[in-house]
């Protein structure tokens, strides 16, 4: 295991420590990579400044857990990797909770950005929530095996919002389909564009996001490989530390 203090880079004077404690909820984030050029690019969304969470700042798209999530059809699975380190330091471990965290990504990126990661392989789903009723129409089940678990970061404590969220990497070509009209002036996302790894950390992003790009650039230049070791952010006794999950 290695441990390092990362206190430094996540110092924050907007934390009330009065604020009661609270647990973290489940949440997944997707980092789309497109790589047809020869300098990678990335999916970020920039945030409705009439927001009071992190108003006009870009982000990947992510979201909390749906309990639909657990009960989607799906094509294909996780790879090996993924799911063990997705079932790796949490409380009550289970296959279905990594699945529904894979599947909060797609779902997630689908109602920010109006982009559905799918396969057209195994026919058109049946009998899908709401929340996934544009899969359905598109004629896609959502794809497992698009996407490899890449990081984990847990929202330090005396904080209004806490998530404990899993990123997840996919490909931009495993993009199936597009809804228009998604992004837009009064949406969650104002707008979204495609970033290299410099642009992208020359923009107003969180800390952790900014961390995140960090990540995905040593991820890439060692081949996102998926035994490649996966980070995991989170607070102990005041101090910040990023562990290696192995």
């Amino acid at each position: 295991m290695t441990l390092t203090d990362v206190s430094d880079r996540f110092a924050d004077r907007t934390r009330d420590l009065a604020h009661p404690v609270i647990r973290p909820v489940d949440a997944a984030a997707l980092v789309l990579v497109d790589r047809s050029k020869r300098t990678p690019r990335v999916l970020l969304g920039r945030r409705n400044p009439a927001l009071r969470f992190m108003p006009d700042m870009f982000v990947f798209p992510g979201g909390r857990v749906d309990a639909t999530d657990r009960h989607v059809p799906v094509y294909g699975m996780l790879d090996a990797e993924s799911e063990r380190r997705l079932l790796a330091r949490v409380a009550r471990p289970s296959v279905t909770r990594a699945r529904a965290l894979a599947l909060t990504a797609i779902r997630e990126t689908f109602e920010e950005t109006g982009l559905l990661l799918g396969t057209h392989e195994a026919g058109t789903p049946e009998r899908l929530p709401a929340a996934w009723a544009a899969f359905g129409e598109a004629g896609l089940f959502p794809d497992l095996e698009a996407l490899t678990f890449v990081a984990r970061a847990i929202t330090p404590p005396r904080l209004p919002r806490r998530f404990d969220t899993r990123f997840f990497m996919a490909d931009a070509s495993a993009v199936a389909h597009r809804v228009d009209g998604v992004v837009g002036p009064e949406s969650e996302f104002v707008e979204t564009g495609w970033f290299t790894l410099d642009e992208a950390k020359k923009a107003p992003v969180p800390r952790i996001t900014a961390a995140m790009l960090e990540e995905v650039e040593a991820r890439l230049k060692g081949g996102n490989r998926p035994w490649q070791p996966v980070p995991f952010y989170y607070t102990r006794r005041g101090r910040v530390y990023r562990e290696a999950l192995a």
